[in-house]
């Protein structure tokens, strides 16, 4: 539920940006505390994401204040930063609807608004979607401005320097702004981090930037040469403090700050300026992710999205029925990683900027230089592994399925064609839930499937997932990927004594009469279920766990199409090119004539919601499969009748 409006002297009356624009300046200042605790009203009760939106209240305040929105564009990167965004644009009353089934997505979309100009689910994309704007609009002649936010770790994207590098010789009218706090969802780290950093904390060119930007304005009416003269001085004295180049200005983009990005007033001002200012540019504005909630401000990463909170004392909330739960296959991951780097000094652990997400953060406590955390680098990530691989390491690449779409050419070319063991642990396979479509793991077993040498695999559940991690290290003679759902798994007693497992091997759970289940993954779970559920009916059906999808167990498949009927499979991935796929064209090519049902996720894009929502929206949850199976059942007896 919403703040009641009476706490909402203003935001109340503000439903869209061009509200927003008849207050005064000196007014802002309360919007901004006002919808910062909307925010944390809302998201207390409504999982999401809180710390970015926090700390960019005063920048979404200032951007819709100064630009004309919507035929100006603003692009968020990434998108969860973007909630003080969409309650200013027509959706404060929709808000509470927020990541829910059916509700409003959590991030910027398309068809959602015409404030979303773009969609931004990923991180780093901004720099390069809003110059193609700017040169849309430079072309058409139209006066638009454009902005691209990238923050909250997106900057160490290789996309956003891409989008930088092109930025600079277009020469049109685009302005990045840097939302500089300093973490993604972890601490950030690299030298990007630290360039940034040392120009932050430089007291010496701050002050002097300032004069420089004083002397900058008063001259600007005396024409352009004053003013690329004074922009030289400026250079010069960034170049002299800093003791190095700036590197925005290396790249042709005029750099400006850094700036307090919670001064309101002080935002707006600036914006409006840089309005004047043609050409790339890039503003420099220093935020603190969490600002305004103390608890988000000093525990950052678990604030970045906390689930359910007590707002006033911030404490996360969890029912006992979740504590007593089997673990997170995040956390069985974590674990396990550090028992077998324990036994084998080749192992080492590597994540593009999400240690705490995927549990890594384990391993980085106990063995801080055998785990390294690129930043938001996905393909960095793989090629890295790579190189690390080719030096005898065993190297642990743990990416989300939906962010390592991102780095597939690095699997084919760096990995897969070298055939390095790098193990791929594939984390938030499947449906992820309220996340959406930009989240969702649903590709990854399709396109790996069609990758030479790798070997693609998927446990049941934890005990499975711990022996396949002991099984690819243990192997270790080419690339390994283990795919596993976000949540928990099934076993509370899962930390069992290791066991190899033989590549390419699946097994039967159980035994049944006519009709075959064969799934892969996590989602076996719930086939077992319909399973006991059908055999309260007198109805038994077979089950086999197939473990890997390359290679696929083909004695099952020769087992299965000789003494079953009807065949069913069941993934949790696109129903096209994966297990699905994979069985038919083995039917195909052994001349077996069957009938098969295909289950797995259909050919679109699935919104968000729960896990368990999503999965009966796609037909793979426990009642779907224990109808597939019923209908079946009916449609043989009434084929024996006729």
């Amino acid at each position: 539920m919403a703040m009641p409006s009476k706490k909402l002297q203003f935001l109340s009356k503000i439903n869209y940006p061009s509200d927003l624009r008849k207050y005064k300046e000196e007014e802002l200042i309360q919007i901004s505390d006002e919808l910062r605790q909307f925010i944390i009203e809302e998201v207390s009760c409504n999982p999401g994401h809180l710390g970015a939106s926090l700390g960019v209240v005063e920048l979404t305040v200032a951007l819709h204040y100064a630009f004309n929105t919507p035929y100006d564009k603003i692009i968020w990167d990434v998108g969860h930063q973007a909630y003080g965004h969409k309650i200013l644009t027509g959706r404060r009353e929709l808000f509470h609807t927020n990541r829910k089934y059916q509700g409003i997505s959590g991030f910027p979309r398309r068809s959602e608004s015409e404030y979303d100009c773009f969609g931004t689910g990923h991180s780093s994309t901004s720099i390069s979607a809003a110059l193609g704007f700017a040169v849309a609009a430079e072309r058409e002649g139209k006066g638009r401005q454009v902005v691209a936010v990238i923050g909250d770790g997106s900057m160490t994207g290789g996309l956003a320097f891409e989008g930088l590098n092109n930025a600079g010789i277009q020469k049109s009218n685009l302005l990045v702004i840097l939302n500089d706090n300093n973490i993604a969802i972890d601490q950030n780290l690299g030298a990007i981090k630290q360039y940034l950093l040392d120009i932050a904390t430089s007291q010496t060119y701050n002050r002097l930037k300032d004069e420089v930007w004083k002397i900058l304005g008063k001259l600007s009416r005396f024409g352009p040469n004053t003013q690329a003269l004074i922009q030289k001085i400026d250079s010069g004295i960034k170049s002299v403090i800093l003791k190095q180049s700036n590197l925005f200005e290396a790249l042709n983009l005029r750099y400006f700050g850094p700036v307090d990005g919670h001064d309101v007033i002080q935002l707006a001002k600036v914006l409006k300026d840089l309005k004047e200012i043609p050409g790339p540019k890039l503003l420099h504005c220093l935020t603190k992710k969490g600002k305004g909630f103390r608890q988000a401000e000093i525990n950052q990463t678990t604030f970045h999205a906390p689930g359910l909170f007590n707002k006033q004392t911030g404490e996360i909330l969890e029912s006992a029925d979740e504590k007593h739960k089997p673990p997170r296959y995040q956390d069985v991951f974590g674990l396990t990683i550090v028992e077998l780097a324990e036994n084998n000094p080749k192992i080492v652990g590597i994540t593009p900027a999400m240690a705490t997400g995927c549990s890594l953060n384990i391993m980085m406590e106990k063995m801080p230089g055998r785990v390294f955390d690129v930043g938001i680098a996905e393909q960095h990530a793989v090629t890295f592994a790579a190189g690390m691989a080719a030096a005898g390491y065993i190297p642990f690449c743990n990416i989300y399925s939906s962010f390592l779409q991102r780095a597939y050419d690095q699997i084919i070319h760096d990995v897969a064609i070298q055939n390095l063991p790098v193990v791929f642990c594939i984390d938030r396979a499947g449906l992820v839930g309220h996340d959406g479509a930009t989240h969702h793991g649903t590709f990854d077993l399709a396109f790996q499937r069609c990758i030479p040498n790798l070997i693609i695999s998927a446990p049941l559940n934890e005990i499975e997932m711990r022996n396949l991690m002991f099984t690819a290290q243990l192997k270790n003679t080419g690339p390994f990927s283990i795919r596993y759902p976000r949540g928990k798994g099934v076993f509370s007693n899962w930390k069992l004594p290791f066991k190899e497992i033989e590549i390419g091997c699946g097994q039967q759970i159980r035994t049944g009469e006519n009709i075959a289940v064969l799934s892969i993954g996590h989602i076996g779970n719930l086939v077992i279920k319909a399973c006991e559920k059908l055999e309260k009916e007198n109805i038994y059906i077979a089950h086999y766990d197939m473990r890997f999808l390359k290679p696929i167990d083909e004695n099952i498949l020769h087992e299965a199409f000789r003494n079953y009927k009807n065949i069913i499979t069941i993934e949790d991935g696109s129903v096209i090119g994966g297990l699905g796929s994979a069985v038919l064209e083995f039917m195909n090519e052994h001349k077996y004539h069957v009938s098969n049902t295909r289950l797995g996720i259909p050919d679109h894009f699935i919104e968000h919601g729960t896990q368990e929502q999503l999965y009966y929206e796609c037909g793979i949850d426990t009642d779907s499969i224990y109808t597939t199976v019923k209908n079946l059942v009916r449609r043989r007896k009434t084929i024996k009748i006729l």
